[in-house]
């Protein structure tokens, strides 16, 4: 089984090198599709400086102009070769050798989607306000769409590469994370979650996610329930 690891980047110049070196590590057949999404403090540099377009399992693109999370990781998936895909974000919050356990998962048993849960375990591997807020729109995707998920929101979605594309995801920024979640749901596919480790940062370190993109799942989930696919 060869998993795409995705992984969009922007303005992550403090750890994007650790992060490729981290998930170049990981033993699985694989290959990793780095999208810089106009990065401007100096990520998309050194990115050309160490890699250029990439070789062999790593391959890099680089959008002109900046069009959100979203954005980066449909041109990333549109460039997948793999049976599954899974994103990888370009910070140190999640540990890329937890994959391991989702592609285990998949291999084994012919799921076709593995979400890894930060909150299977424990709530503490992250702030109370922002557990809060993970748990309330996890609440909301069960109540709206019939699930029992733990952990919405997580960025460790391990997806068969058919059915992703299937789903034909629109969204630019972080309610990528609902849209694709309400999408699996309606459509009928069974999420399965494993618990992973995750260590949330702070703003000061550079996490980027606000309230409103909090709002903005919110809306992306009453949208996607009552409207069209």
């Amino acid at each position: 089984m060869k998993v795409s690891i995705l992984m969009p980047v922007y303005n992550e110049i403090k750890t994007i090198l650790d992060v490729i070196q981290l998930v170049q590590d990981v033993k699985m057949d694989k290959e990793i599709i780095i999208v810089d999404d106009c990065s401007n403090d100096g990520t998309r540099e050194l990115l050309k400086q160490k890699f250029g377009d990439g070789s062999g399992e790593v391959r890099i693109y680089y959008h002109e102009k900046n069009m959100g999370k979203g954005g980066a990781i449909r041109t990333a998936l549109s460039r997948a070769l793999g049976d599954y895909v899974v994103v990888q974000d370009a910070d140190m919050e999640y540990s890329p050798q937890e994959m391991l356990k989702l592609a285990d998962l998949a291999e084994r048993t012919g799921a076709p989607v593995v979400y890894g849960s930060r909150f299977l375990k424990t709530w503490k591997s992250t702030s109370l306000a922002h557990y809060a807020v993970n748990w309330s729109l996890t609440a909301l995707t069960n109540v709206l769409f019939g699930s029992s998920l733990t952990d919405m929101e997580t960025c460790y979605k391990m997806v068969r590469t058919d059915i992703i594309r299937g789903l034909d995801i629109r969204a630019n920024r972080f309610e990528f994370e609902p849209e694709i979640t309400a999408k699996l749901l309606k459509s009928g596919h069974k999420i399965v979650e494993v618990p992973i480790s995750y260590r949330g940062r702070g703003y000061d370190e550079g996490k980027k996610i606000t309230w409103k993109d909090g709002i903005e799942a919110v809306l992306a989930l009453f949208r996607l329930k009552f409207g069209k696919l």
